[in-house]
């Protein structure tokens, strides 16, 4: 297994949005989607969420984007409150094929917006959580990566 260490230990000097994508297709699994939800919930709680600092976002999505189970970075105001969001996500309600493109576009036009809680001149930062296997409009999919203030450990 490999895990991420993310520093939050700035984070009153630099507030950030963070919306993460949720895969949770029929090729992810239920056990796997519940381990995923496991490792987030873990992380929120390492997060400067209940000070304002830190903002959540969470966009599940198979074929489609779960509406129903997504939540903007204005829902959820404190920690307790979005690690309860994310507990009771529901993999049974999606499955199906593997999207990416439509979560992508769903966070570009729905969650990073004014009205769903982005803050201007707040960095914001998309975390998207697959097993990498986008099979519809894969070649629509862009994939950008950096390792600012993540760092792998082995």
């Amino acid at each position: 297994m490999i895990y991420y260490v993310f520093n939050s230990a700035n984070t009153k000097d630099c507030p950030v949005d963070v919306i993460f994508v949720l895969d949770a297709s029929a090729s992810v699994n239920e056990q796997n989607f519940n381990l995923t939800k496991s490792f987030l919930s873990e992380l929120v709680g390492r997060l400067d969420v209940d000070s304002g600092h830190t903002r959540v976002g969470l966009v599940p999505f198979s074929a489609n984007v779960s509406r129903e189970q997504a939540f903007n970075l204005i829902k959820h105001l404190s920690t307790a409150s979005v690690q309860s969001a994310i507990s009771s996500l529901n993999y049974a309600t999606l499955g199906g094929t593997t999207h990416t493109a439509a979560a992508l576009r769903y966070v570009r036009t729905d969650m990073l917006t004014s009205v769903a809680g982005d803050r201007p001149k707040t960095a914001n930062v998309v975390f998207v959580l697959t097993d990498g296997e986008s099979n519809v409009n894969e070649t629509q999919t862009k994939v950008c990566t950096s390792a600012g203030n993540v760092r792998r450990k082995t």
